[in-house]
């Protein structure tokens, strides 16, 4: 559901993290009102947040809500990834807000070999999407009327701070000549989408007003070892593939691909860029 109406600030919450720092800077070239608010300013696993909180938001706003302890690898981490956003509730439900945009994940999503669209089961293999499919039920019990939910697959582009094991690992292993470690053969195959694209959709939902769920991929699959060697081969690099054990069984049966229509019937401008394409471009940045 869109509509159509103007927003007249931005109040981000999480600011130091890959999609916040893409996302100001774009906010910054385009001159749109927004609003930051770093854990170090707002820390919202504290029950004093708030009040903090409730002296920020005005009728008006459009709340983006990043902010979270992620990957979420244990149970303490779980409950403080709550904590956040049940105090985040207790400061805003009675202010009569624009629109909340809540940024999820692709892990939301029940293991299938399957396309997955935006109405495939919710049944997380991770206590990271448990949070995040918990957190989404609870914000729908309070803001349904007025809740976007954004849910990215693997991002990647120039300024990743984790460097997880895809692109920018490898483009970074490559610029320096280091060898790329690849599980097993490298065969899973998944979705990986630009976070500049992901910064744009999400500009994109908040001029719209748009309500309800979104997946944010490409649509595109590749291999990892595909994707290491079209980075080794469009690259001055020396690096080699090196292959190794494989630890565990292969994340999300080793397959995860979407179903985009969604997307591209709600912004019939819209296009996602090819990571062949994308690739190039990072491993100059670096």
């Amino acid at each position: 559901m869109i509509n159509n109406s103007r927003f007249k600030r931005i109040v981000v919450f999480g600011s130091k993290g890959f999609i916040a720092s893409n996302l100001k800077t774009y906010f910054t070239n385009k001159k749109i009102k927004s609003l930051f608010i770093s854990r170090k300013r707002i820390n919202l696993t504290n029950s004093k947040s708030s009040n903090l909180i409730k002296s920020i938001i005005k009728k008006e706003d459009t709340i983006v809500f990043i902010s979270a302890k992620a990957p979420v690898k244990n149970l303490s981490m779980f409950n403080e990834n709550i904590t956040m956003i049940k105090n985040f509730i207790n400061a805003i439900e009675n202010i009569k807000f624009k629109h909340l945009i809540y940024i999820s994940s692709d892990a939301v999503f029940l293991d299938t070999k399957k396309k997955i669209n935006e109405e495939t089961v919710k049944d997380p293999s991770s206590l990271h999407g448990l949070m995040h499919i918990t957190r989404e039920n609870i914000l729908k019990q309070y803001f349904k009327d007025k809740l976007c939910i954004l849910r990215p697959t693997l991002i990647y582009g120039n300024t990743d701070t984790h460097n997880g094991y895809g692109p920018n690992q490898f483009i970074r292993l490559a610029k320096k000549n280091i060898n790329l470690k690849i599980f097993g053969k490298g065969e899973e195959k998944r979705d990986h989408v630009w976070v500049m694209d992901v910064v744009d959709l999400i500009h994109r939902c908040i001029k719209s007003r748009f309500v309800g769920s979104l997946n944010i991929a490409t649509g595109e699959l590749i291999s990892f070892n595909k994707l290491a060697k079209f980075v080794i081969s469009n690259s001055d690099s020396k690096s080699k593939i090196e292959y190794i054990p494989r630890i565990g069984p292969m994340p999300h049966l080793g397959y995860r691909s979407f179903d985009i229509s969604k997307t591209y019937k709600t912004f019939k401008n819209f296009k996602y860029k090819s990571i062949k394409k994308i690739v190039y471009q990072i491993y100059k940045y670096y």
